[in-house]
């Protein structure tokens, strides 16, 4: 448990995107029994991974290392 809590740590104090420190925080800082993260999330975000599990579940999909190929320039 003391490595997991120190990867975190680790991962937390790496990241420079306010947006998501604050969407950490909010998971981390909610309780189960007060809301679900999803109802947290803009709606654009939401649209947006309904529309991703809608083309995955219609096998609308393209293997990682084709798009880790195409993109692989940024990385």
């Amino acid at each position: 448990m003391i490595e997991l809590k120190n990867n975190l740590h680790n991962l937390i104090d790496n990241i420079n995107d306010n947006k998501i420190l604050h969407a950490v925080y909010i998971l981390l800082t909610k309780k189960e029994e007060e809301s679900d993260f999803w109802d947290e999330l803009p709606e654009h975000v939401k649209e947006s991974i309904n529309k991703s599990l809608s083309q995955s579940e219609k096998g609308d999909v393209k293997p990682n290392e084709e798009v880790m190929k195409k993109y692989q320039k940024w990385l």
